[in-house]
């Protein structure tokens, strides 16, 4: 009898340690998580810091004479960034930016590709969306357009639909496309357009003088 009692004594000691083993175990694991997740907030986010950083490399290449050196910079941290979040859509834009001013502009292409292709495009804004499409067709029909002139109108007739017709950049572009396609009524109502947009605009009354309407 006293042997059993013994036994039962030193189960419940057994089972006593175990629970608190057990419930310490819990306290440091949730404490270990809370710190965690304070110093992941507090912390900045790697992508961002490596685009804003771009994004003054690309400032500085535009505005100085160190052109080459600063474009590879903002490459440089663009593909960093783009090893942390492949499908940032701004850091394949930034790169394309980049490539640009290093003359690469069918790689620059690719990068533009990148950022509008599904799922990166959702998280542009429909202006953003629209800026990224009329560098691409700029890029294209620079590169090559005779063969790239289609392709870019399917991009400015994309950014003028993104813009409700407000992008007199985008309409300009598209004038001069169809212009080179030798679509004059499609060239004149884009330039007429950006007339109604931008009054003052010198390319669209240039673009309706070569068509002989001014």
């Amino acid at each position: 009898m006293i042997m059993a009692t013994e036994a039962m004594l030193q189960l419940g000691i057994l089972i006593l340690t175990l629970t608190l083993f057990f419930v310490m175990h819990n306290i440091r694991s949730q404490t270990t998580e809370a710190r965690t997740r304070t110093r992941n907030k507090n912390r900045q986010p790697e992508p961002n810091r490596h685009l804003a950083q771009a994004s003054r490399h690309l400032a500085r290449a535009r505005s100085t004479s160190h052109r080459a050196q600063h474009a590879k910079s903002a490459l440089m941290e663009t593909d960093r960034a783009l090893s942390i979040w492949p499908r940032d859509p701004w850091a394949h834009i930034l790169r394309a930016h980049a490539l640009q001013l290093m003359g690469h502009r069918a790689a620059a292409i690719k990068s533009l590709d990148a950022a509008l292709s599904s799922p990166a495009a959702k998280s542009l804004s429909a202006a953003e969306r629209a800026e990224a499409l009329v560098k691409r067709a700029e890029l294209k029909v620079a590169v090559n357009r005779r063969r790239r002139v289609d392709s870019a109108i399917e991009d400015l007739v994309e950014a003028a639909e993104l813009s409700d017709g407000n992008d007199s950049e985008a309409l300009c572009l598209l004038g001069k496309c169809y212009e080179w396609k030798g679509l004059k009524e499609e060239a004149k109502d884009a330039f007429q357009k950006v007339l109604e947009v931008e009054p003052d605009s010198m390319e669209a009354r240039s673009g309706l003088d070569r068509l002989g309407l001014l």
